[in-house]
């Protein structure tokens, strides 16, 4: 086996290994992004700490058949069941990521700073932005993002507990 170089810290979670597939090495895949092109033949993830390539992939009941290089039967599939699937950013101008907006500073339709972005939280209704002060911003109000900046346009009072919490 060849040594294969050591992933970049910056890869972003992609996926998962649900369970082997038959016999012939595939494994059934979850992905967490909209985007197919990381299952694409071709493509490489880092699927645990191992740098791999999809030589195989195919839907499968909202999931995909993949086989990597390297695994050629159901023992080696097996040992991949519950693995993380990372890989490095994808390059859109046109896209708006979310591992851009951790760390930018959030300021409100008043130019009023609110705090900083330290986590995008999932929630059915809109994704959250979640601030060092404690604040949760639904995405949907996000107007603009610009070298670490995130403008917003919240209603009245979305602030005011935060607030509360400051005077106290």
């Amino acid at each position: 086996m060849t040594d294969t170089p050591t992933p970049s810290p910056n890869l972003l979670l992609v996926g998962y290994v649900r369970k082997s597939h038959g016999v012939g090495g595939d494994v059934v895949v979850r992905l967490t992004t909209n985007r197919l092109e990381r299952v694409a033949k071709g493509s490489t993830l880092v699927v645990g700490d191992t740098e791999r390539t999809i030589t195989t992939s195919r839907p499968h009941q909202g999931d995909h058949i993949v086989r990597f290089d390297g695994i050629g039967d159901r023992n080696q599939a097996d040992a991949l069941r519950g693995l993380e699937l990372k890989a490095e950013p994808l390059h859109d101008p046109d896209e708006l990521w979310v591992h851009e907006l951790i760390g930018s500073k959030v300021l409100d339709q008043d130019g009023v700073d609110r705090g900083t972005v330290t986590e995008v939280v999932a929630n059915p209704a809109s994704d959250l932005l979640e601030l060092d002060s404690g604040a949760l911003v639904p995405l949907r109000f996000l107007t603009s993002h610009e070298q670490s900046v995130i403008t917003v346009d919240v209603p009245e009072g979305l602030f005011a507990l935060y607030e509360e919490d400051e005077e106290e």
